[in-house]
């Protein structure tokens, strides 16, 4: 029906709601160490916006600190507010390394996106 289309799409793409500065929500620490920190296989489903359509897969983030590291769950959380829009997988991964860069300012990063 109607209503349930409407509440589906309110789920998959409620990405567009979630407030970042409430996402991290104070996790940051300050490190004194330049080991690269990897967060793996973080399974995530979107909508392509030009056929609206699914798609998946699973998304590996990396960043090498330069005084701050947040915490392991929120980089999974910043995946899936991504991922809960209408995507392109080349904007999502850019999205998603833009954020952590943003936050984080690290020495260097990586986001790849498996499909």
């Amino acid at each position: 029906t109607p209503d349930r289309i409407a509440r589906m799409y309110t789920e998959v793409l409620g990405g567009y709601d979630v407030d970042l500065e409430k996402l991290v929500n104070g996790a940051l620490f300050d490190v004194a160490y330049d080991e690269m920190i990897i967060v793996k296989d973080i399974e995530f489903y979107s909508m392509c916006e030009h056929h609206m359509l699914p798609f998946f897969g699973r998304a590996h983030v990396a960043y090498i600190p330069s005084e701050k590291v947040i915490g392991l769950s929120k980089i999974p959380r910043i995946v899936e507010m991504f991922a809960r829009r209408l995507q392109v997988q080349e904007r999502m991964t850019r999205q998603i390394a833009d954020t952590v860069e943003e936050i984080l300012n690290p020495q260097g990063g990586i986001v790849y996106l498996c499909t």
